[in-house]
């Protein structure tokens, strides 16, 4: 499942004092997220925990050194912990128990158990992309706030703690005034870029459960490969 926890080198300087006849090492301060940008965060799920249904479409840009562009384009629709999502030549379907990666091209289906979703690293999981602050892996804070047409943006970037990662910091754009989601940026080390950007976002829409549920007879001859615990 493709990986939104896209993490980035944070350094952190280690302060030396000198005395008079030797160097002591002094741990620095303990860097923390902005308590100001957690309130903002902490509105922006609470919009979108609020919602009993979602549907989205959303496009998935992929920019790579010396290659052009690719842009995935792909549905969500959630029901609580249930989640459908289409890209790609692929579904990934949840039921809030299980998750079903379905791949037509290889006709296949991965099963999988419900990830914990604090800790989700599935690009495609509604729970993980509004909870991505509460990772205690993350730092964050507002950058920059612009004018865009009649709504303000904010931009919040987090910096990982894990200084051996691919990434250098992951870039979130919310509309100030109603803390909609934008679009989530990872900017790779190696000059890669992967945008996510929310688009015709439509809440409360009825949605019926069958929706969420894999169904065997509908993928026959497709290999099914069960990797639950």
């Amino acid at each position: 499942m493709k990986k939104i926890i896209l993490l980035s080198l944070l350094a952190i300087n280690v302060s030396l004092l000198s005395a008079q006849t030797k160097t002591k090492a002094v741990t620095p301060p303990k860097e923390t997220s902005d308590p100001a940008t957690k309130v903002v965060l902490d509105k922006m799920r609470a919009k979108y925990e609020g919602y009993k249904t979602l549907e989205a479409d959303f496009s998935l840009i992929l920019e790579m050194p010396e290659q052009p562009k690719e842009i995935q384009k792909g549905k969500l629709l959630q029901k609580g912990s249930k989640y459908r999502v289409s890209f790609n030549q692929q579904t990934v379907i949840s039921d809030g128990k299980a998750v079903w990666i379905i791949l037509p091209k290889n006709k296949e289906v991965q099963i999988n158990n419900m990830p914990d979703p604090n800790d989700d690293e599935s690009i495609l999981s509604p729970q993980a992309l509004f909870r991505i602050y509460l990772r205690k892996d993350f730092l964050y804070s507002i950058t920059n706030e612009y004018a865009q047409g009649k709504r303000v943006i904010q931009e919040i970037e987090f910096k990982p703690t894990d200084k051996y990662s691919e990434y250098s910091k992951l870039r979130l754009s919310l509309d100030k005034k109603t803390q909609e989601f934008i679009e989530l940026k990872a900017f790779g080390k190696d000059g890669s870029r992967y945008t996510l950007v929310m688009n015709n976002v439509i809440p409360n829409k009825p949605l019926v459960d069958s929706n969420f549920g894999f169904n065997k007879a509908n993928y026959p001859g497709y290999h099914i490969e069960d990797l639950r615990n």
